[in-house]
């Protein structure tokens, strides 16, 4: 693979948020979800991975390419036209 979506650079920039909160735990917290599985398990990760990605599609990102091997480095892809993001996901609410 020579490009790919970083979901962590996709979901910064759609919702706004600091790279700091865009680990795999906490963007699955702050979207409501729970992590399904057992953490660094890589079928598990990529599970969750992707109920990001499906969140933020209905959200109605828009994903794209964003990163790229060139000559043996690795290059952020930047997209021809800004997309407009989604305001942040907010902590569900719990009624008592």
């Amino acid at each position: 693979a020579k490009k790919w979506i970083n979901i962590r650079k996709s979901y910064g920039n759609f919702y706004k948020v600091p790279r700091n909160q865009t680990k795999l735990t906490i963007m699955l917290e702050q979207l409501g979800m729970n992590y399904d599985g057992r953490p660094h398990s890589g079928l598990d990760d990529s599970k969750n991975i992707a109920r990001i990605a499906i969140r933020m599609l209905q959200d109605g990102c828009e994903l794209r390419v964003n990163e790229q091997m060139h000559a043996g480095q690795l290059m952020t892809v930047s997209s021809a036209a800004p997309l407009e993001g989604a305001p942040a996901p907010q902590m569900p609410r719990y009624r008592n």
